[in-house]
């Protein structure tokens, strides 16, 4: 009981520390941005560190339904991807509505709403051979659905995906194939230009919201800063709620002894159903909020491979610690665009160049296995151990 008290109070602290370590980063880059500040910080980064915070949200959902569930799951950036298309469905409509309608501003009489559909349908659908809007836009005109399929579709296929797994007592590396499989499934069928998403092409100029034309891409950036901050913070305080709760307690003791916890009388399967599908909303409000930052998704973002570096940031950050979650992907996103956006020169061997573009994934593969070696904590156990030290 005492060390279930520690743990709350220990909990409750890194989520103190967190926030306003999130709240001061936000409140900084406002300042030095040039759209509110003294322009020390590029928009670009801006929209970099914005990303970054919607990959911590990812993590958290990870670190929720692995580091604490036990579930190994190699399919949660397909959660994330659908959560972008999503909004992206939206944004991509209104933005093409609002260019067919200005663009026959002169013309002598108005365009049907027939007209203005097939305009879209063309504009939208041509670059892969149709005009006619899929019936999977019907609702793409309206944002508060959009929302909504935000979290309802994520949320859907984790709970039909989830019942059948988790009733079939399916475990371990099986379970993680399953994952991987459902993945590489609907990144497949996105793939395919009949799939009503454009296929290879995915959706693009995401970054240019409706209705916001008169506000340069500055200040849209910080705005989107603010928002991923806030969801951070919330999508933080609810998984913090749940694993210092009766709840919590139980979804560790599945990840330890899963057939223990059975034997007591509990209902595994729901207990890994709810947090799978909890999870997954999480997952795709995050992808919600990173896309339209990126500008544009396709279906290469849902590949198996970035479900995979999804777990190596969070076992670099520290597999069972939220904070740690938050830490490992943060530290992995900033890294990666530091090696990756050419800022550091290449370094010439003779007859061999070094390039860290090329060399970046080795370079985060090798991290992954020094961490799994001599840090099983990650980050997180090492600022722990600091501290506690101190």
């Amino acid at each position: 009981m005492q060390a279930e008290h520690i743990k709350t109070i220990n909990n409750r602290t890194s989520f103190f520390w967190m926030s306003t370590i999130i709240f001061i980063l936000t409140l900084v880059v406002l300042l030095m941005s040039e759209a509110y500040g003294f322009g020390i910080i590029s928009t670009s980064f801006v929209k970099v560190l914005g990303k970054t915070l919607c990959l911590c949200m990812v993590a958290l959902a990870m670190d929720l339904v692995w580091g604490y569930c036990g579930i190994l799951s190699l399919g949660h950036f397909a959660f994330f991807g659908l959560g972008g298309y999503m909004i992206g469905m939206w944004l991509m409509f209104e933005r093409t509505k609002d260019i067919v309608i200005n663009s026959t501003q002169n013309n002598t009489l108005p365009l049907t709403n027939n007209e203005i559909n097939e305009a879209i349908g063309t504009q939208i659908f041509g670059v892969v051979g149709g005009s006619d809007i899929p019936l999977i836009w019907t609702f793409a005109d309206s944002l508060p659905i959009h929302i909504l399929f935000v979290l309802m579709v994520p949320g859907l296929l984790a709970f039909v995906f989830g019942w059948l797994a988790f009733r079939s007592r399916v475990t371990g590396v099986y379970l993680s194939i399953l994952t991987q499989a459902m993945t590489l499934a609907l990144s497949l069928y996105l793939f395919q230009n009949d799939s009503g998403l454009r296929g290879n092409n995915g959706l693009s100029g995401l970054q240019n919201i409706p209705r916001l034309e008169n506000f340069s891409q500055a200040e849209i950036s910080i705005w989107f800063l603010v928002l991923s901050s806030l969801a951070l913070l919330i999508i933080y305080f609810v998984s913090s709620s749940i694993v210092n709760t009766k709840l919590g307690n139980i979804i560790i003791g599945i990840r330890d002894n899963e057939n223990r916890i059975r034997f007591l009388g509990y209902k595994v399967e729901n207990y890994k159903l709810f947090i799978f599908v909890i999870s997954a909303v999480m997952s795709g409000i995050a992808g919600a909020l990173y896309y339209p930052q990126a500008g544009i998704i396709n279906p290469a973002e849902l590949a198996p491979l970035a479900s995979i570096y999804l777990a190596v940031w969070v076992a670099i950050g520290g597999r069972g610690s939220l904070y740690g979650a938050i830490i490992g992907a943060a530290f992995v996103s900033l890294t990666s665009s530091y090696f990756t956006g050419g800022q550091i020169p290449n370094i010439e061997f003779g007859i061999f160049t070094f390039k860290w573009v090329d060399w970046w994934v080795v370079i985060l593969g090798f991290s992954f296995v020094i961490t799994t070696l001599y840090a099983p904590r990650g980050i997180g156990g090492l600022i722990e151990y600091i501290f506690k030290k101190d």
